[in-house]
């Protein structure tokens, strides 16, 4: 068939084109009447939130200058009054008897919080409760009346593309409202707990618009705006909400308890990543691999599971990473007795086997650490430069005891060459996957101990075989070591 088109095929091309053009222009209008719609419907509900902290600041005030044998620090001391330190944020109703839902981070420490509604009108708040894990918080206010409340959205049905406004009082500016569209969901960012997996937009927010709705073109809130991604501290491009889905349920919890009770394994896990399946003869490339049995009398480790075990379905559902089980663990109701299916390494192969576990209550967990606490590495040991760009040293007396390592076997990560591609592969949060002082342990199911061991299996391994170690990671702010599943392809 000839490329060429006629003089008449030309002429009917264009006149589509044309055709066409008066409904692309036509589109933007829309959206920006869309735009002024949603806004006139959704801003009565959204608050500004102002707290007085319980921690004073000092503030200078005027005074005589101290005579030659004052003290200087202690003048200094006088001179400062005690001032509340003071913040704002946002929030929004979500029920007509004055429920809001704001940043668990905005009402931290206050002891008064001011709430001002699009009327203007300013009530005191009462905190009804709050949830570290997600960082949200329920207030209450008493306005005698009904208020004009927004309704959650589906979370789960917003799709990356989809236009978002941002509703808030940034920097104080009560009202504010911008655009943008999703620009990823299920994001995870560093030092986010487990139940934080956010949507990303490029919606406008700023220091102020925490704790603000992040709403659909239906006007439902898909999202609750908690942080930014900035190297100045104001908008970069790059903010991050809670998904409805999860806020929602905190909300209702809370409601119901004054605080949110979620099921516990009391174990520690990574995902199963399309490495470990290959190195792991695993049909399905899911799962989720317990990397350390963290709580002694908890769940999982009264039900006998241990470190190693992949857990493939909970209560009869499959189960497709970390995160997965995670949620599901977590909306299961403490106290209940569920079903778990998991693999076992027994040998060469994984033996599919169950077990039964009778669920906690999750505690509270305390921050999760990064490398940054790590003490330098000391010289010691032999050390030689190895495959992966990893400098390794043979694990020592000295070394164990300064890594709280004692009894441990394996090789301690001394260097990384910046250079190798090993250098590049990070956790899912975003944190290298390796950092030196850790301790590999296992590579491809062969037990290193020594160089020549480690040597001996990688030599075996090519560019784009899959690669799975077992490292561990001494945790001073938990004061012990924790397994990881470092998994990447060899390139």
């Amino acid at each position: 068939m000839s490329a060429h088109i006629s003089v008449r095929q030309f002429i009917l091309i264009a006149v589509a084109f044309f055709a066409m053009t008066p409904v692309l222009i036509a589109q933007p209008d829309k959206v920006a009447k869309g735009f002024a719609e949603i806004a006139k419907r959704v801003e009565p509900s959204v608050v500004s939130i102002d707290t007085k902290g319980s921690t004073p600041q000092p503030q200078a005030r005027g005074a005589q200058t101290p005579n030659d044998g004052s003290d200087i620090m202690e003048f200094l001391r006088r001179q400062m009054q005690q001032r509340p330190v003071r913040a704002v944020g946002s929030g929004f109703i979500v029920d007509k008897s004055g429920y809001i839902v704001t940043n668990a981070h905005v009402v931290d420490d206050a002891v008064r919080i001011t709430v001002k509604l699009d009327s203007g009108e300013e009530f005191i708040a009462r905190v009804v409760g709050t949830d570290e894990l997600t960082d949200i918080a329920v207030l209450k206010i008493d306005a005698k009346r009904d208020l004009p409340a927004v309704k959650f959205g589906d979370s789960d049905k917003a799709e990356v593309g989809d236009w978002v406004l941002a509703i808030g009082s940034p920097f104080g500016l009560a009202k504010s409202v911008t655009a943008g569209i999703i620009s990823q969901k299920e994001r995870e960012t560093p030092y986010a707990s487990a139940f934080q997996r956010f949507i990303q937009t490029d919606a406008a927010i700023n220091r102020g618009n925490s704790g603000g709705p992040l709403v659909n073109l239906d006007g439902e809130v898909v999202g609750v705006n908690s942080q930014i991604a900035t190297s100045t501290g104001d908008y970069n491009g790059v903010g991050f909400a809670l998904p409805s889905r999860e806020a929602d349920y905190v909300y209702g919890q809370i409601v119901k308890n004054g605080k949110v009770r979620r099921g516990y394994l009391g174990v520690l896990l990574d995902s199963v990543q399309p490495e470990f399946a290959a190195v792991y003869g695993l049909k399905e490339k899911r799962g989720s691999i317990i990397t350390d049995v963290r709580d002694r009398q908890g769940p999982a480790a009264v039900a006998g599971l241990k470190v190693g075990d992949v857990i493939v379905e909970f209560n009869g559902q499959p189960v497709q990473n970390s995160q997965d089980l995670i949620a599901k663990v977590a909306t299961t109701t403490p106290d209940q007795t569920v079903t778990v299916a998991f693999y076992r390494e027994k040998g060469d192969a994984f033996e599919k086997q169950t077990a039964t576990i009778k669920l906690a209550e999750r505690p509270i967990n305390s921050p999760p650490s990064t490398n940054s606490d790590r003490r330098p590495l000391p010289v010691d040991g032999r050390i030689e430069q190895k495959p992966f760009g990893l400098t390794l040293a043979e694990m020592t007396p000295t070394l164990a005891e300064q890594y709280k390592l004692e009894g441990q076997k394996g090789l301690v990560v001394k260097e990384i060459n910046q250079a190798s591609f090993i250098a590049d592969i990070k956790n899912a949060n975003g944190t290298d996957a390796l950092g030196e002082g850790d301790l590999i342990q296992r590579i491809n199911r062969v037990t290193v101990t020594d160089l020549k061991s480690f040597n001996d299996a990688v030599a075996k391994l090519k560019v784009g075989d899959p690669v799975v170690m077992h490292v561990l990671t001494y945790i001073p702010s938990v004061r012990a070591a924790q397994l990881k599943i470092v998994q990447f392809t060899i390139r």
